[in-house]
C-alpha cells in the first residue's frame, strides 16, 4: 500500500455551510495557500453529476499544489473525477468492498470509533484511519465519541497512520499530543473564519507542535 503519512498533517475538510460569499474552489485554493496537506471534498446532499463537475475543479486545485485529493463516500465520483483516493465511514460502503472496486492504488481512509473498526478496517485494505470525534463537533451530528485512550490505544495498535477529527480547534489541539496520531483532520478550523489562509497557516503550526510531541513508541 502507498504510504500517505505525511499528508495527514493539516488534513482539510470541505463543508459547504461554511461558504459565505466565497465560492467552494475559492475556499480550497486559500486552505492550500495556508499549508493544507490534504483535502477531501465532502458533498453529502449533491447529485452525483453537480458532484462530478465539482470534484473535477477542486482536484486541479490540489493538482496545483501537489496535495493528495480525496472523496468523502462517494466511489463512483471518485474514480470517475481520478481522485487520489476515498474516504468512507462505518455506515457507507464496506472498506474491502471499497478496495476492490478502487483497485490497490487509490489511497483508502476509514473511519473509525473504536478499536475493533480500526483492526478491521486495516485488515480490509484501509491506508489511513480518521479517528474522532475527539472533541464534540456540529459538523456530524452521529458522530460517536472517541476518548484520548481509546485514540492512543488505536494508533499503538495499527500499522496504517490515525488522523484525529472531530471538533479540534486552534485551542484544544495540542491536548493531542502523545497520541500517536500523523495530524489531524479539520473542517471549521479552517473554513469558519474570514481568513482562511491565516487560519491554515496557524493550524499548520499547530498540528506540526502536536505530531512532533508523539511518544517515541508511535506509529512511524
Amino acid at each position: 500500500m502507498k504510504s500517505c503519512r505525511r499528508e495527514l498533517l493539516l488534513y482539510a475538510v470541505t463543508d459547504r455551510s461554511w461558504l459565505g460569499e466565497k465560492t467552494l474552489c475559492e475556499q480550497v485554493g486559500e486552505a492550500l495557500l495556508g499549508g493544507a496537506t490534504m483535502i477531501q471534498l465532502r458533498e453529502k446532499d449533491m447529485d452525483d453529476e453537480s458532484f462530478l463537475r465539482e470534484a473535477f475543479e477542486i482536484k486541479a486545485l490540489c493538482r496545483k499544489h501537489n496535495v493528495p485529493f480525496i472523496i468523502n463516500d462517494n466511489v463512483e465520483v471518485a474514480i470517475k473525477c481520478g481522485a487520489d483516493g476515498v474516504h468512507v465511514g462505518q455506515s457507507d460502503m464496506e472498506a474491502g468492498l471499497v478496495r476492490d472496486k478502487i483497485g490497490a492504488d487509490m489511497i483508502l481512509g476509514v473511519s473509525a470509533h473504536t478499536l475493533e473498526q480500526a483492526l478491521a478496517a486495516e485488515s480490509r485494505g484501509a491506508d489511513y484511519l480518521g479517528v474522532g470525534a475527539v472533541f464534540s463537533t456540529s459538523t456530524k451530528n452521529d458522530a460517536s465519541a472517541v476518548s484520548y485512550d481509546t485514540l492512543k490505544e488505536i494508533c499503538k495498535a495499527v500499522k496504517i497512520p490515525v488522523v484525529a477529527i472531530g471538533g479540534i480547534s486552534r485551542e484544544n489541539v495540542l491536548t493531542l499530543s502523545g497520541s500517536g496520531i500523523a495530524g489531524i483532520a479539520v473542517v471549521s478550523a479552517i473554513f469558519a473564519g474570514g481568513d482562511i489562509r491565516k487560519a491554515a497557516e496557524e493550524m499548520l503550526k499547530l498540528a506540526e507542535r502536536t505530531v512532533n510531541c508523539e511518544d517515541k513508541g508511535s506509529n512511524i
